[in-house]
């Protein structure tokens, strides 16, 4: 190889890692001229660090823990991708167990690698792998099913609120995709809580299990479907000058709609209303609260129980 051609693969060596977060792989290597002698010489001379088997890192050892979910990646293989719980950290929707690294790999292949977690998945195409820092990562999706079974439904519940903020997938077109895909280990877990989340009641489940609630909160028959202060509302005991709205989802409201509930609030309140608001899967789930609530508001009225 002439000096021009060496200086010209060493070039294209360092590109590629700067693409791969100071990575590169042996095939990588061979496939830009090195020969194994030229591999073998530049480890020789600190100038390449293996980091896993064939994977290496270009000029100096330090890694930053995204180079370290790289060379895992890039160590297990073309098809290789980050998953479960490393996933889930790179995805900043949940903290990660400590110890080895998780990396997805085709059923069809068998790969050991010291120090990662190979999964061999039957259920996992293209559809399921995107990159996120340059890094193939599971989807959101993919990874709360594959997250789900590990964590208590508080935490999964919060993993699924941090994909929400994070604009990486909303608790809505979770639970339709659920609907959609294959049955995988996890799913009932995640499905379990997205229906406290995305629980909506119809108009007459709603006054059913609502008004019991509140005849044992020491309330009387509401009105119902009324307009005031220019919006319908859910329940009005106009003797109390209170209002209880009710929202359908639990955890994800647009801003729009969220204005929208603001402006109504406050339109109320202007109007001299007390106005509470619950939430359907509260009204099924959350009773007690619910009751609790209402109970407290009727004593600051000054109504007897």
């Amino acid at each position: 190889m002439g000096d021009r051609q060496r200086h010209a693969s060493t070039r294209s060596v360092f590109e590629l890692a700067a693409r791969q977060h100071g990575l590169v792989t042996r095939t990588q290597l061979l496939s830009l001229d090195l020969s194994k002698k030229a591999i073998a010489h530049r480890i020789a001379k600190g100038r390449l660090h293996p980091v896993f088997r064939d994977v290496y890192a270009v000029g100096r050892p330090g890694l930053t823990r995204y180079g370290r979910w790289m060379a895992a990646v890039l160590s297990c293989g073309p098809n290789a991708t980050l998953s479960h719980g490393d996933a889930a950290a790179l995805l900043e929707i949940a903290v990660p167990r400590r110890g080895e690294i998780e990396v997805s790999i085709p059923a069809r292949i068998r790969r050991r690698r010291p120090g990662i977690v190979v999964h061999r998945r039957a259920a996992l195409d293209a559809a399921d792998i995107t990159a996120h820092r340059g890094i193939p990562v599971t989807t959101p999706i993919c990874t709360l099913i594959d997250i789900a079974p590990r964590l208590s439904p508080t935490r999964l519940e919060a993993a699924i609120n941090e994909a929400d903020k994070r604009d990486l997938v909303n608790p809505e077109q979770l639970r339709s995709a659920l609907d959609r895909m294959s049955p995988r280990h996890g799913m009932a877990a995640l499905r379990k809580v997205l229906d406290c989340q995305t629980f909506v009641l119809t108009d007459s489940d709603l006054e059913r299990l609502f008004l019991p609630i509140a005849r044992s909160a020491g309330l009387p028959l509401p009105r119902t479907g009324r307009r005031l202060n220019g919006f319908k509302v859910d329940f009005y005991w106009p003797d109390l000058g209170l209002v209880v709205e009710t929202d359908g989802l639990r955890y994800h409201r647009t801003p729009a709609q969220q204005a929208r509930d603001r402006v109504r609030d406050q339109a109320h309140a202007a109007g001299g209303l007390t106005c509470l608001r619950f939430t359907h899967a509260q009204i099924r789930y959350g009773t007690e609260h619910v009751r609790a609530t209402l109970v407290s508001v009727v004593r600051r009225l000054g109504i007897d129980t």
